[in-house]
């Protein structure tokens, strides 16, 4: 009896430590799994990669790399579009046919010549912003971040300046009224940086575009360059008071921008001195190149940015220059590119007319999609830094 009581406790035992191995075996790969779960829950998502741009010396950068303006202007599509009246579906194809052919920045004139855009007083004092141009551009910038497009943003043009545009008196008395000017960059200004300064595909802003011809021509005023040197410098210090966004103005030639000529009226030192603000600075230079200026000036395409008048301290743009002028300067636009980036400049953006009766809604997209996608071919890193 006894031996069989010590067979039977045996025959216990083991099927006593056999079911506990087992238990044992089975919570394993469950303890396991909750670890693993825990692991994965406090893994921390990758950074955001950043798409500002940004500036180290004279070169832009994205994300620690250099960015090279493969661009274009597309200006408008039915004037003043972003007062009330912008075509959304039109703008939205637009970005898909720049994104698709390369092109990674677009100049746009978000105020044509200030008509139901900035409401100014009979005296030129500002009154107040129709709302629906911040609706309109709430859209627009929307679509660069949704296609990856960086624009350059005009505020003014000197078409505001222009007799007889609606308002052009008004406009004049602005930019001869510190005052008035004043109450523009907090009113306007101030409030296009706090709306979209965050957005990291607002590449930059043109304060004005061809200031030139407001002190040169008799329709548009003949003001000082003392008055438009100081609309420029405390606009351009309300963005940088209020924004990351670059600034710039875009001559409509070398004369007013280079020591060369007549002098550079845009020097941080000047600028800085006539508003009395040590933010009154551009971030880069962005003159425009037409044919009729090769006699004086030669062509930007073959020079440097220091040879054709810059001051080497800054990013240069080639602004604005038509896609058609081959038979004028004997240059393609494809060559235009392609010399702009060999002889140092930091990009190019040519003039494209809006066209409806050509299906891509720009005239002679042809041309300007055979450089840019040229230059992606060229250039690859340059255009995409943060890869496409």
């Amino acid at each position: 009896m006894l031996l069989n009581f010590k067979k039977i406790s045996a025959i216990a035992l083991s099927a006593m430590l056999a079911l506990s191995v087992t238990a044992c075996g089975k919570d394993a790969p469950e303890a396991e799994q909750t670890v693993s779960e825990t692991t994965a829950t406090v893994t921390e998502a990758p950074e955001a990669v950043s798409a500002r741009i940004t500036v180290d010396g004279t070169k832009f950068m994205v994300n620690g790399k250099e960015w090279w303006s493969n661009g274009v202007n597309t200006p408008w599509h039915k004037w003043n579009d972003f007062s009330g009246q912008m075509d959304e579906e039109h703008w939205d194809k637009t970005f898909a046919l720049l994104a698709e052919n390369n092109i990674n920045s677009t100049r746009i004139w978000v105020n044509c010549n200030g008509e139901s855009i900035v409401r100014l007083k009979s005296t030129g004092e500002p009154q107040a912003v129709n709302d629906a141009h911040w609706t309109d551009l709430d859209k627009l910038f929307a679509l660069a971040e949704k296609h990856q497009v960086y624009i350059m943003a005009t505020l003014t043009s000197f078409d505001h300046f222009k007799e007889p545009n609606g308002g052009y008196d008004q406009w004049r008395t602005l930019l001869q009224t510190k005052e008035y000017t004043d109450l523009y960059a907090e009113m306007y200004v101030k409030e296009f940086c706090t709306r979209y300064g965050a957005n990291e595909y607002l590449f930059s802003i043109d304060i004005m575009n061809e200031p030139d011809w407001v002190t040169e021509n008799a329709e548009c005023g003949k003001i000082g360059l003392e008055h438009l040197a100081y609309f420029f410098g405390k606009c351009a210090a309300t963005i940088h008071e209020n924004c990351d966004t670059l600034v710039t103005v875009g001559m409509g030639m070398p004369k007013y921008n280079s020591d060369k000529y007549s002098g550079n009226h845009l020097t941080d030192e000047f600028l800085k001195e006539i508003t009395g603000n040590e933010n009154a600075y551009l971030d880069f230079y962005s003159p425009h190149y037409y044919g009729w200026m090769k006699a004086t000036y030669g062509m930007p395409f073959d020079q440097t940015p220091t040879d054709y008048g810059m001051d080497g301290t800054k990013p240069c743009v080639v602004g604005e220059t038509p896609n058609d002028d081959e038979s004028t300067l004997g240059i393609s636009v494809t060559d235009k590119y392609l010399k702009s980036h060999e002889n140092g400049w930091n990009g190019i953006m040519v003039w494209m007319e809006p066209r409806d009766d050509e299906e891509t809604g720009w005239y002679r997209f042809d041309l300007t999609a055979a450089a840019t996608n040229k230059m992606a071919e060229t250039i690859p890193d340059k255009i995409y830094p943060n890869g496409k």
